[in-house]
């Protein structure tokens, strides 16, 4: 218990597991107060991301490198997941579909760029594993053409039935995960020693006990889960209060929230010169956690879900890979480029504020 006392001690960002409490009390006492219970979920989910994911380092240090890596690989954004599968439940399709665009989008774009920038304005030229962020790329490159075919379909002069649309989805989400499952092989067995020497995130901190670890892990992620069931059941009346649109809501704020410890971590490695490629966050989202949303949404979903984005989802997420495995093709950069990057994110923002899509899509 020790390591996990220490740890919120010198960790500002854990400070905020005050606010955990504080949201159950404001849930007991004011349940209709949807905007207040939705500025207090944001706050909690953030330290809970942070203590989840230390959890799951510690854990994958002392399993080994491949199975360190699979724990990383789907534990790495359990808290988008676990928000997604709380707005699964209720139906909120629009909500779930945003989040899943964001979090691709903003790995892809402002993690990176803001890495590349923080990195670049400490170290004049930085240079990374370009092995690997090529390989990142075409599997993010991979997943968003399998969801714009249904997008396109959707959008066809002949539009394919709802049926054909499951059908397909299924079939698509299943290719997803194999393809993800060959990734890891890959990288992790096969070929290791080509992409061995990618920086995973920050390194030297201290180890916690396994028990510890995984105590910690299961904890937190019922925390999150609770909180997050108060995250969706506020998040439409807060956001029309705020004049906020649900795809708004979850491409951004969603996207922020749940990357927000992994941020930390990789703008904090960044400025000592170890820069760990985002793009694997974004490759964890779309390979794996999207198509099983897709699959899980048969059973957890009042109606199954399909993989069609509405046309500026998917242009946002085909223009971040484009972008991500241009600046990243050549394994150097410094800070403008970083600054470039998070410029492309920032004008995607904006304009999903000003021009969100039509309800329902």
């Amino acid at each position: 218990m020790t390591p996990l006392i220490t740890e919120i001690r010198h960790n500002p960002l854990l400070w905020l597991l005050a606010f955990v409490p504080v949201l159950a009390i404001a849930k007991f006492a004011a349940p209709h107060a949807h905007t207040l219970l939705f500025v207090l979920s944001i706050v909690a989910i953030v330290p809970l991301a942070a203590l989840l994911s230390r959890a799951t380092e510690s854990v994958a240090t002392k399993t080994g490198d491949a199975v360190g890596g699979l724990l990383n690989a789907t534990l790495g954004n359990l808290t988008e997941l676990i928000i997604a599968l709380a707005a699964l439940r209720a139906g909120q399709y629009a909500l779930v579909k945003a989040s899943i665009a964001g979090v691709i989008v903003c790995n892809a774009l402002f993690m990176l760029g803001a890495s590349l920038l923080l990195g670049g304005l400490k170290h004049h030229v930085q240079t990374y594993n370009r092995d690997n962020a090529r390989l990142q790329a075409s599997l993010l490159f991979l997943a968003t053409v399998a969801i714009l075919i249904p997008s396109v379909l959707a959008e066809a002069d002949a539009p394919a039935s709802a049926a054909t649309m499951q059908t397909l989805s299924v079939g698509l989400s299943v290719l997803l995960i194999v393809t993800y499952g060959l990734g890891l092989l890959f990288a992790l067995k096969t070929h290791r020693e080509i992409y061995g020497g990618a920086d995973h995130g920050e390194h030297g901190e201290a180890e916690w006990p396994m028990g510890l670890a995984l105590a910690t892990l299961a904890v937190v992620t019922v925390m999150v889960a609770l909180v997050s069931e108060v995250f969706v059941e506020s998040v439409q009346q807060a956001a029309t209060t705020l004049g906020l649109s649900p795809a708004f809501v979850g491409f951004v704020i969603v996207a922020m929230v749940g990357g927000a410890a992994e941020m930390v971590s990789a703008f904090s490695a960044a400025r000592k010169n170890r820069l760990g490629i985002a793009l694997g966050s974004a490759v964890q989202i779309a390979l794996f956690v999207c198509p099983v949303l897709v699959l899980l949404s048969f059973v957890l979903g009042p109606t199954p879900m399909s993989l069609e984005f509405w046309p500026g989802a998917v242009a946002m997420m085909i223009i971040a890979t484009m972008t991500a495995s241009l600046v990243t093709n050549t394994g150097r950069s410094a800070w403008f480029v970083g600054a470039l990057i998070v410029n492309v994110y920032l004008i995607f923002c904006i304009t999903l504020y000003v021009l969100p899509p039509p309800p329902g899509q």
